[in-house]
């Protein structure tokens, strides 16, 4: 087992820029109470509708593997900066105690009971993630399959024409995975060798740039985000919360990180239980998730399975 997480992590890293690689990667630091502010704390200026106070996106940012991201201009929106310094203030002096893909606050599973499964998939972007699985999109078009995109702001500059596509098909819901593909973190924390956004001016950013960008160029804004390799720390998950965004975990670890064979996605994908949210990748064609997605979606379609979209059911944790 710890042979196939360090070859598989290896091997996202080169690929994806770090997804998960083994399913037992999971892992908070502590479990020591949480520093988030309580509740009751009080802003300077509300956070109760980001949606009508975008935040200034910037015509480019630097990318965590060098190229700058090129982003639809939004022009600043003066009432979000007075939200953004009150989120920075607050949030100054609060250390977070847990690191990892299952802090409290991150959404794994469906609730139901019904017999439905979530495939969800990321395109990250970046210099060896921005390519586009088009046999594994059409699949799942030929077969009316629903599925929720996390889109990465470089995958976005990188296939716009494909990103439009994608987004005016009603199979696809479109969510948010990040500008520049980092663990969502207030002190840098890498993970897989991703270092984190350092600050929570960078996890505003990280999350409401591509948010902003996606809404400009769909005319709907993302309700999810997950971050790049899917790593929080608390602090950044009460600060998405505060900005109204639900974070998308998962539960069944589909590709690791676009490096497993066939036989291994079939076998993580099959299997997995009702309420699943499955992680895997849209941005390999050269790599077997394809394959494997087609070979599993017949054997869950034969044991009574349908698939969904994330913003159709309630998540939990």
């Amino acid at each position: 087992m710890c042979l196939l997480f360090f070859v598989s992590a290896m091997l996202a890293l080169a690929g994806c820029e770090a997804e998960p690689s083994a399913e037992g990667v999971e892992t908070a630091v502590a479990s020591a109470p949480s520093a988030v502010p309580p509740a009751n704390t009080t802003l300077t200026t509300p956070v109760s509708n980001p949606i009508e106070s975008p935040v200034p996106t910037l015509s480019s940012h630097p990318s965590s593997d060098g190229p700058r991201v090129k982003t639809v201009d939004i022009e600043a929106d003066p009432s979000f900066a007075s939200v953004e310094q009150s989120l920075i203030a607050r949030y100054a002096s609060v250390s977070p105690t847990k690191w990892g893909e299952r802090v409290p606050g991150v959404k794994t599973r469906l609730h139901t009971k019904d017999k439905v499964i979530a495939l969800t998939f990321d395109a990250c972007g970046g210099k060896e993630g921005s390519g586009y699985d088009e046999k594994l999109i059409q699949y799942l078009i030929q077969e009316q399959i629903p599925a929720t995109l996390f889109i990465n702001a470089r995958w976005i500059a990188a296939n716009p024409s494909t990103f439009q596509v994608l987004a005016s098909n009603p199979l696809f819901e479109i969510e948010n995975h990040g500008t520049e593909h980092r663990p969502l973190s207030v002190t840098g924390k890498p993970a897989y060798g991703i270092a984190g956004t350092k600050n929570v001016k960078e996890v505003i950013h990280e999350m409401n740039d591509n948010a902003d960008q996606i809404e400009k160029l769909t005319g709907k804004r993302p309700l999810f985000f997950r971050s790049g390799t899917a790593f929080y720390d608390e602090v950044a998950v009460s600060i998405a919360h505060d900005l109204e965004f639900e974070l998308a975990g998962y539960s069944v670890l589909g590709d690791a990180g676009a490096t497993y064979n066939t036989e291994q996605v079939y076998n993580a994908i099959s299997k997995a239980p009702s309420g699943s949210i499955v992680l895997a990748h849209m941005n390999h064609p050269e790599k077997d998730t394809a394959e494997g997605v087609i070979k599993a979606i017949p054997q869950l379609r034969k044991l009574g399975y349908n698939f969904v979209q994330l913003a159709a059911r309630e998540l939990i944790e």
